[in-house]
């Protein structure tokens, strides 16, 4: 995508940091950014690099990775289209604190980072849902810590997949199906295990019909089954 123009307004004019704007100002605000696509597996940015633009998911999955101290790599997070990332001015950081990289083929806008203190100010309605993203993903991280100090392994892998199918799934004739690619690598990375442990788990659960995973797709066949491994309310409201 070469220009911006063939964008309209009403892309992201439902978006929440954006949808108290006018018309003008969101016209403004596209043509402000830059288009880019990224294809599976690429890195949109690197953790400690220079956080030197800001982005907003248009199309597409991003699967946020930090790197421990000894060097393993831990998944922190998923990004849905519709969703902001890169915002190291958010919490006053000048360098990016994890990797962001493609899960799928990706359209991202960004603008320079110059421009942050910009929107903050002008826009009405930006900073304050942003600030709003930035706490709820601060304590969706400090319940994920929480979760790996105390939770035993098979409630840790039952919530993570619990979280990926209410955020981005679709429903199909088996169940509610992660509508990205997930592998069980993937889900021991998410939950600070091993792989052969994820697989055992997966393996038992869909033997009780729990869940249904293949290469790179997992199906949760029985929400309320999945709810119960996880510890929570299987009448609680998805």
């Amino acid at each position: 995508m070469s220009s911006l123009r063939s964008l309209d307004e009403n892309l992201i004019s439902h978006i929440p940091p954006f949808r108290k704007l006018e018309r003008v100002d969101i016209r403004e605000i596209l043509d402000a950014a830059t288009p880019k696509r990224f294809s599976a597996g690429q890195a949109i940015f690197e953790e400690h690099e220079p956080a030197e633009r800001f982005f907003l998911l248009l199309d597409g999955h991003v699967r946020v990775i930090r790197t421990t101290a000894s060097g393993d790599q831990v998944i922190a997070r998923h990004i849905v289209s519709g969703e902001l990332m890169g915002i190291a001015s958010a919490i006053g950081r000048t360098t990016y604190p994890a990797s962001a990289v493609a899960i799928d083929d990706c359209l991202v806008l960004f603008w320079p980072t110059s421009l942050w203190k910009t929107f903050v100010e002008k826009y009405d309605g930006f900073a304050t849902e942003t600030y709003k993203t930035v706490g709820e993903r601060i304590s969706e991280a400090n319940n994920h810590i929480l979760e790996l100090a105390t939770q035993q392994v098979e409630q840790r892998v039952a919530r993570a997949l619990l979280r990926l199918a209410i955020q981005s799934s679709r429903i199909t004739d088996e169940g509610m199906e992660i509508d990205f690619p997930l592998t069980r690598q993937n889900i021991s990375e998410m939950t600070g295990t091993t792989l052969y442990t994820v697989s055992r788990l997966l393996s038992a659960w869909e033997k009780q019909g729990i869940v249904n995973s293949g290469r790179k797709k997992v199906i949760v066949t029985e929400m309320n089954k999945l709810k119960t491994l996880a510890d929570l309310d299987p009448m609680a409201d998805s």
